[in-house]
């Protein structure tokens, strides 16, 4: 029996014992997170401060340019090509001899041509005399009036020949001049399609020149903006080939729908660009209107919560939850429509780690 009074006396010391250890730790774990709380480490962020800005509302599209000044250059007279002076891929310049053909047929022509104006010239001078000489047989009452209008005409007559033959030298020289074949425009040379010693008549191609001077540039948008989309409306142009974009407007519409890619096509010319390409392809941004003054965020900034989406408002080293309402993205920023006002300093990076209420450590901030 008095074993029996031990062992319960002993379990009722370990049971008082255990419950208190139990409480105790109870305790300490409160006062534990109580004070783990109350010394929270702050969140390093960077901050930048709400400002109004001028935004655009644009549209983007991959396209292709289009060389519009691609001239085959042909021969204009019919000769033996002497030389060829260029090659493909060599840059030319508008007016630089680029080919010389045969010109001797034509010098034969002019020697051939002047001989007939000396003998014409011969005859006119001679026939000058018997006009003046029978001209005075009439004054004297020798001949006859009409003895003298005859040869007055027929002085007239070589006087056209002369003519004539006078045009038709310069006729010789204008396509002599031809057989030094230039260069219509500027640009490169893509295809040289004679070589020397090669015959060509008259519209035989010879070289063809790829001109940059006159680029257009074609741009699918969507047909859902289609009825945005205008001639006048300013467009930021921009191609691989060269590190220079161009500004310019819509030229024209295709007026039909592209079957197959349901697209609008938007044409802008390009002009004396340097670097830029036909064939390559070109980045079009259209600018379908503007906004004076926006409050943009960087994107970073922006954090989806429970409440929506959210900026963090820092005042006094504390951030502070703010539910906003957004519009439109470009080029990393984000305008706020409602939720905060201007010059309010928010959160960048680091926005992702907060709650509302953490204390944060401000590290730098952005512009």
């Amino acid at each position: 029996m008095k074993t029996f009074m031990h062992n319960i006396s002993s379990s009722l010391f370990i049971g008082l014992l255990s419950l208190l250890l139990i409480a105790c730790g109870a305790k300490d774990d409160g006062t534990a997170e109580k004070s783990e709380k109350k010394g929270q480490k702050p969140t390093l962020v960077t901050i930048t401060e709400v400002k109004n800005q001028a935004i655009e509302t644009t549209e983007v599209a991959i396209g292709s340019l289009e060389g519009l000044v691609d001239p085959t250059v042909a021969a204009e007279v019919a000769a033996r090509v002497v030389k060829v002076l260029v090659n493909p891929g060599q840059t030319v310049k508008q007016g630089q001899l680029i080919a010389i053909l045969d010109a001797a047929d034509f010098t034969m022509q002019r020697n051939e041509a002047q001989a007939e104006i000396a003998r014409i010239q011969a005859l006119l001078e001679n026939q000058a005399k018997i006009v003046a000489r029978n001209q005075a047989l009439v004054d004297k009452k020798f001949i006859s009036q009409n003895a003298v209008d005859n040869d007055i005409a027929q002085q007239n007559v070589l006087k056209q020949q002369l003519e004539a033959a006078r045009a038709r030298v310069a006729s010789i020289n204008h396509s002599s001049r031809k057989t030094r074949v230039l260069a219509p425009v500027s640009g490169v040379i893509e295809k040289k399609i004679v070589d020397t010693g090669d015959f060509v008549r008259v519209g035989d191609p010879i070289v063809q020149i790829i001109s940059k001077q006159r680029l257009r540039a074609h741009l699918p948008f969507p047909e859902h903006i289609g009825a945005q989309l205008k001639p006048g409306l300013k467009v930021r142009l921009t191609t691989p080939t060269s590190d220079k974009p161009v500004e310019t407007v819509i030229h024209e519409l295709k007026p039909m729908i592209t079957e197959g890619s349901r697209t609008v096509d938007v044409i802008a010319d390009v002009l004396d660009a340097p670097g830029w390409q036909p064939g390559a392809s070109v980045t079009g941004t259209v600018i379908l209107g503007s906004q004076a003054a926006a409050m943009m965020i960087p994107e970073q900034s922006l954090v989806l919560r429970p409440a929506g989406e959210v900026v963090y408002v820092v005042r006094n080293n504390i951030a502070y939850q703010a539910v906003v309402k957004t519009g439109l993205r470009q080029n990393g920023m984000i305008e706020l429509l409602e939720g905060l006002k201007a010059n309010d300093v928010i959160v960048v990076d680091g926005a992702g780690f907060l709650t509302n209420g953490a204390p944060v450590k401000i590290g730098h901030e952005k512009n």
